[in-house]
């Protein structure tokens, strides 16, 4: 019974190995995209007085270059791809979705909460409608940019489901 619990563990592991190491590379380009993104939202909304959304719009689109470059060579570069071309283009619609999401937080806080003049509420938005994105840039960078095939069931392991289960 003890091997049943060890191999389900193990295969367990297996797992979701692959996706928290993706993760956690996808959050390292991410959090290198946050800063990105405050640093241009800073200089062309704080300096130079662009309005709010169009600065989060530049803004994002100067950090997704890098995050592209970042999670195409580090994060999933394991996984299949599919050409750069359509990578690009995949890319940018869902990032563009996940801009939306971003500039609707943005939106929201300046022109219906009016905290437009609050640099705290101003950068705290910002960095909400980025958290917003990011789950849904997340799960759809997974599923449509960079994909990975389905291995076959390993002919040793025939999968969790198959482990017994303790009555009781």
């Amino acid at each position: 019974m003890a091997s049943g619990r060890a191999q389900y563990r193990r295969a367990q592991y297996g797992r979701l190995r692959r996706p928290a190491c993706e993760f956690a590379k996808f959050a390292v380009v991410g959090i290198t995209g946050v800063f990105i993104t405050n640093a241009v939202y800073g200089l062309l909304y704080v300096h130079h007085s662009l309005g709010p959304v169009l600065s989060a719009t530049v803004a994002t689109i100067v950090a997704a270059v890098a995050t592209f470059l970042g999670n195409r060579c580090w994060s999933f570069r394991t996984r299949q791809r599919a050409g750069l071309a359509r990578e690009v283009v995949v890319f940018a619609v869902l990032n563009g979705i996940g801009l939306l999401i971003q500039d609707a937080v943005v939106g929201f806080n300046y022109y219906l909460l009016r905290l437009g003049h609050d640099k705290l509420a101003v950068f705290v938005a910002l960095n909400l409608g980025i958290a917003a994105a990011t789950l849904f840039r997340f799960w759809s960078y997974r599923q449509f940019v960079w994909r990975f095939p389905k291995a076959p069931a390993s002919p040793g392991w025939p999968g969790p489901r198959a482990v017994p289960r303790r009555a009781g």
